[in-house]
């Protein structure tokens, strides 16, 4: 608990991944990315209670060995490729108040693709949501000026003509033109009850930024994996 609320963890681990198959149980230097989110959560003490939403038996198995709770399966409706965030988040949330009895105020997304959390990441993402009073607060990166919307183009498939994304991107000249970008890391999302049941999205009217330098990868390929893990190789190089 923080500030007088009471803050739920949701951690969305489906079963029926496609990138990399059962990719949450996939380990990253040997622990399975799902239990390395029990990892982070036992060390940030603002969180009152941490749930696994999964489809999956052995997800689940793995998630409660690490601390996680499983008090139910995902149903199948909620387990597809094409489901939302809003809509686990909204399903976990309204089972689990039925399942406690009671209420919760905020809930926190850690989706277990982003090994390179730590737990100061999730704190600062719930104590800016509540002593800033934002709706909603997601964790960002800036994104490389090489990568800015901008300099993006795009190439017809039927005859192969290259062109702008955006056609104002003829006009730049000096990346010290282009205002800066960031993009979602995955690393935290903070969302207070309203901004979910009555607002209905994970991005509410008042939406903050906690930006957070450095690289932090949202897995989604085997590449993905291997960098994490050389990050995480020269990060314990430097601290010794």
């Amino acid at each position: 608990m923080y500030a007088g609320k009471r803050i739920l963890a949701v951690v969305p681990a489906r079963g029926g991944s496609k990138g990399i198959r059962l990719k949450n149980l996939r380990p990253v230097r040997g622990v399975p990315m799902v239990a390395q989110v029990g990892a982070i959560i036992r060390n940030v003490d603002l969180i009152d209670r941490a749930i696994v939403s999964t489809d999956h038996d052995e997800i689940a198995r793995v998630a409660e060995t690490a601390g996680i709770s499983a008090p139910f399966r995902r149903p199948d409706d909620l387990s597809g490729d094409r489901i939302g965030d809003l809509e686990v988040l909204d399903h976990a949330l309204r089972t689990a108040e039925a399942l406690d009895h009671c209420k919760y105020d905020v809930v926190v997304m850690l989706q277990p693709t982003s090994p390179l959390r730590r737990a100061e990441h999730v704190r600062d993402t719930i104590t800016k949501l509540l002593d800033e009073d934002w709706d909603a607060v997601w964790t960002v990166t800036p994104t490389d000026s090489k990568a800015h919307p901008l300099k993006q183009l795009t190439v017809d498939r039927v005859d192969g003509r290259m062109d702008y994304y955006d056609p104002t991107g003829g006009q730049i000249i000096a990346r010290q033109q282009l205002t800066p970008v960031y993009h979602r890391n995955g690393i935290a999302y903070a969302i207070k009850r309203d901004c979910l049941l009555e607002q209905k999205t994970i991005k509410g009217e008042r939406t903050g930024a906690l930006i957070l330098e450095g690289e932090l990868i949202s897995i989604d390929t085997e590449w993905d994996i291997k960098l994490t893990e050389f990050i995480l190789e020269q990060t314990e190089k430097t601290l010794i």
